[in-house]
């Protein structure tokens, strides 16, 4: 069984953290997040010495659930407002591109047309070497759906591993048909 609930969450120095009823609302240097508390509420959430702690009021299994849930989201918050999640994404094949243009990410991936995709105001997109495309942000949900929203436009392919990779990704390659059919 996890444990991920009872951790004890440290809040650094600069972050704050306020507790209502609904919602979880953290401020640290890089902006602030909202973690929102679900309608019947199980977890009681205290605050002494700058570490919090949420506690269940009963031991069904839907409030094990949310306890270990909304124990990661708060720890994701408060990481966010402190540090900040990135993803980094790699374009491999021939002629595959990005730039960025004002607030639009244009991908050149093989179609006959340029892709534009724009970039969330809460969203940071760097493009390095026309080729690799690193996304960062506060909130670790927003990075990684911006993340897949652009890896969409050209997977990765088993056979060459072309495509829009992340960063060390492994693709399993698949033999091609003539090395297959020869005995």
């Amino acid at each position: 069984m996890s444990r991920v609930g009872n951790r004890i969450i440290a809040i650094p120095n600069g972050v704050t953290v306020q507790v209502d009823s609904s919602a979880v609302n953290v401020n640290g240097p890089l902006g602030s997040l909202k973690v929102l508390l679900p309608a019947k509420n199980p977890l009681k959430i205290t605050i002494v010495d700058a570490k919090l702690t949420l506690t269940r009021s009963n031991e069904l299994k839907q409030s094990k659930m949310l306890h270990g849930t909304f124990n990661a989201l708060i720890k994701n918050a408060i990481t966010g407002v402190t540090s900040g999640f990135s993803k980094k994404l790699q374009l491999v094949g021939v002629g595959y591109r990005a730039a960025l243009k004002d607030n639009m990410l244009t991908l050149s991936l093989g179609y006959s047309h340029p892709i534009n995709i724009s970039i969330p105001s809460d969203l940071k997109v760097n493009v390095e070497k026309n080729t690799l495309i690193t996304i960062s942000g506060c909130d670790k949900q927003r990075v990684g759906e911006f993340a897949i929203q652009v890896r969409k436009w050209r997977l990765p392919e088993p056979y060459k591993g072309k495509g829009v990779l992340y960063v060390n990704e492994q693709i399993i390659r698949k033999v091609g048909k003539t090395a297959e059919g020869k005995k």
